[in-house]
């Protein structure tokens, strides 16, 4: 009767192990939305032509320069990124994709020489990138083909996207046969 009573919580306590449901962590929050910098006062880039004409640059948070290449199509911003990665010193991206971080040993616009900010509210554009500041001096921009962009602001730097989450996976029947 021992044996049964110890085989039958054996039983118990097995089932009760593989049946568990695992562990899972939490999915990693995405960033927020990258702000509708379209919706700014366009301004005349070239009030902010740098680079023997090559750049729309500006200056973004403290030691921050931005630009806009007319040449290449890329956009991005360079200094000390507040709230990026460790060591990261340059956010950018080109003509099509999501923007990436990198670190570059030299200063990334140099050659921007001395810029000014944009006013509050206002943005430049090139084909289909805008960047631009909003009332508290943060810097967003977007390209408004691949829904992509990155935010640099006085204390947080972050890639992200605006584009709409995909749709749900159909519903599985579970009377039908494994595919």
């Amino acid at each position: 009767m021992l044996t049964r009573i110890v085989a039958a919580a054996a039983g118990a306590v097995a089932i009760g192990v593989v049946g568990a449901p695992a562990a899972v962590a939490a999915p990693e929050p995405a960033p927020p939305a990258i702000p509708d910098v379209f919706t700014y006062l366009p301004l005349n880039p070239a009030d902010y032509t740098v680079n023997g004409g090559k750049w729309f640059a500006f200056a973004g948070p403290a030691g921050v320069v931005c630009i806009l290449d007319s040449l290449k199509g890329t956009y991005g911003c360079a200094g000390p990124l507040p709230g990026a990665p460790q060591g990261v010193n340059l956010v950018s991206a080109g003509p099509v994709g999501l923007p990436a971080f990198s670190t570059t040993d030299t200063p990334a616009y140099a050659d921007a020489g001395p810029v000014r900010p944009l006013p509050p509210n206002t943005r430049l554009t090139f084909r289909q990138v805008a960047c631009g500041a909003d009332e508290t001096g943060v810097i967003a921009c977007f390209n408004s083909r691949d829904q992509v962009g990155f935010v640099v602001g006085p204390t947080t730097t972050y890639i992200g996207d605006n584009k709409p989450p995909p749709p749900p996976p159909p519903p599985v029947d579970p009377a039908a046969p494994p595919a």
